[in-house]
């Protein structure tokens, strides 16, 4: 699987090193993720996500169900 975050859609963005002397070449800036476990207690399981330190803040003020609900409709997460 691919590294993006399940939650905020968070992936690989291509930039550039610069030295002391200005000379430029390419880098990658990649996500904070993490494969973090979460307990849905509607469904009384516990699921597997994988999340960027953004997504777990974020899943924290809003609450599980809310961003699994706006994840879904946003692509993140296949519906199964």
């Amino acid at each position: 699987m691919s590294k993006i975050c399940q939650v905020t859609g968070k992936k690989a963005m291509v930039g550039n090193h610069v030295s002391h002397s200005k000379r430029r070449t390419k880098r990658k800036f990649r996500p904070n993720l993490s494969v973090k476990k979460f307990y849905l207690p509607e469904e009384d399981r516990w699921i597997s996500l994988k999340v960027s330190a953004a997504g777990i803040r974020l899943i924290n003020k809003k609450g599980l169900n809310a961003v699994l609900k706006e994840a879904r409709e946003k692509g993140y997460i296949l519906n199964h």
